[in-house]
């Protein structure tokens, strides 16, 4: 009987162990979670992925192939309870960052993960470095979980297709063209030789991050992963083109500097000569201010008298007999 009884509360023990305290969990706060009942989710209803503002990106073909069911989410919090035949699923809605050179697949691919190649419109090899943010879509936690088996493979692939569709297509925006009697053109127009131009593709990488953005913005619906933002930082194309540009670089970087000082040389000097031009100026305006007083002085003498005029001279005359040492005076011959 002792037996018995010990052998049923070792049971009862067992039990409440095995399928009460053990069923007990909590979820963190950067996680969320998913229950499935004999292997299938809780859903909401008949909810689908469609219904959602994440499908809106997609065709009409795709939204065939990306209808996914809204399963129930279990947020942040607990203790939460499930049974031995429940199982729960813990995901990470934390950002993530990742180079979008790894490969998922292979760590050996893209120079160890280092360097993505792509090819230009005008056959150049060029390597890209950047990274990408992402983090798991809370509305579409069931292509993540049961859609795909490795939604970042999938997604890698996506964004990588898309990437090396830009760069093949790429084209630079259309600017105004440089005056036909410009002393110098650009470097983009320099290199315009090579096809699609290096420093275009550099010059426009916010515009490429920001294509890739838009492009990527139906991985949520597509994988359950959401591309938050790509930051291409470096394109590096070929050694030869390298070291082409680098020359076509410096020589117009060394030409615009000499222009720059040769037209600073000049404004210096048409700004001396505007100054040279005001000094002689006023000098004259100096000399001929005391002439004409002298000639408005004269004209009030003569219209005082008739013979004002000829005393006031007389009387200049003097003055200078005065003040002379010599005079020379023409004889008369009469």
């Amino acid at each position: 009987m002792t037996i018995l009884l010990g052998f049923i509360v070792g049971f009862v023990i067992w039990f409440l162990f095995r399928y009460l305290v053990a069923g007990l969990y909590t979820v963190n706060q950067n996680e969320r979670a998913v229950k499935t009942s004999f292997g299938r989710a809780e859903r909401v209803g008949a909810a689908t992925t469609l219904q959602d503002p994440i499908s809106e990106g997609l065709t009409d073909e795709e939204k065939g192939r990306y209808s996914y069911p809204q399963v129930r989410v279990i947020p942040a919090g607990g203790p939460y309870f499930k049974w031995p035949w429940e199982k729960i699923y813990k995901i990470t809605v934390a950002t993530q960052t990742m180079n979008m050179a790894t490969d998922p697949e292979s760590a050996h691919a893209n120079a160890d993960g280092t360097m993505l190649e792509a090819v230009t419109k005008d056959q150049l090899n060029t390597g890209l470095k950047g990274q990408i943010r992402y983090r798991v879509a809370e509305k579409n936690l069931y292509a993540y979980l049961f859609g795909v088996k490795r939604p970042i493979v999938h997604v890698m692939g996506y964004f990588i297709s898309i990437l090396r569709e830009r760069i093949a297509n790429f084209e630079a925006p259309a600017t105004h063209a440089p005056a036909v009697d410009s002393p110098l053109a650009s470097p983009e127009a320099a290199t315009a030789a090579m096809g699609v131009s290096i420093n275009d593709l550099r010059k426009n990488l916010r515009d490429i991050n920001d294509h890739m953005d838009r492009e990527c913005v139906t991985s949520a619906a597509r994988y359950g992963i959401v591309l938050e933002a790509s930051l291409i930082t470096g394109i590096d194309p070929p050694a030869e083109v390298e070291s082409a540009l680098a020359a076509i670089n410096t020589a117009y970087n060394q030409v615009s500097s000499d222009i720059s000082l040769a037209q600073a040389g000049a404004d210096q000097k048409i700004v001396q000569s505007k100054r040279a031009v005001e000094i002689e100026t006023l000098r004259a305006q100096a000399e001929v201010q005391p002439l004409v007083a002298v000639a408005e002085q004269l004209g009030q003498l003569q219209r005082t008298g008739a013979g004002a005029l000829g005393t006031y001279v007389r009387n200049v005359r003097l003055g200078l007999f005065g003040s002379a040492r010599r005079v020379i005076l023409e004889a008369n011959h009469d």
